[in-house]
């Protein structure tokens, strides 16, 4: 389990006095624990698929304040967002890549956008990036 993995790191960071990767483990923590109890449950762990989707969210969320500070000149700050990136990386199952939704696409026989989308959904949940399959898609 994701949730658990994130659990022991984060004390492991607090032993180590790593302040990036704890600041890291702290916002993805509480991401978790908003889901949970969003789904109304905070006592029963999240499953993998819903925190896979947690920590591509917060991988956009970093890449875009990493773009901000590269803006502004902040070489500093931009390698810890990078290190804190490269760290949430290490959570997420292998990501699908543009021929493997190709093949996958080609398999369906119903290759209408809301069927192809509705699939990897329910079936590749967060091994895939849902903006890569619409990209693939457009290009079948």
């Amino acid at each position: 389990m994701i949730e658990e993995q994130v659990k022991k790191a984060n004390i492991q960071a607090m032993k180590d006095k790593d302040v990036d990767a704890r600041a890291f483990y702290s916002v993805l923590m509480n991401k978790i624990l908003l889901e949970k109890i969003a789904k109304g449950d905070r006592e029963k762990p999240l499953d993998d698929a819903s925190a896979a989707n947690i920590i591509q969210k917060l991988i956009k969320e970093l890449s875009e304040e990493k773009e901000n500070y590269v803006k502004v000149g902040n070489s500093a700050q931009v390698a810890v967002i990078d290190r804190q990136i490269e760290i949430a990386k290490g959570y997420l199952p292998k990501q699908l890549g543009a021929e493997e939704i190709k093949e996958i696409i080609l398999s369906l026989a119903d290759r209408s956008v809301p069927n192809v989308m509705k699939h990897f959904k329910a079936n590749y949940n967060g091994q895939v990036d849902m903006r890569l399959v619409q990209e693939v898609l457009k290009s079948v």
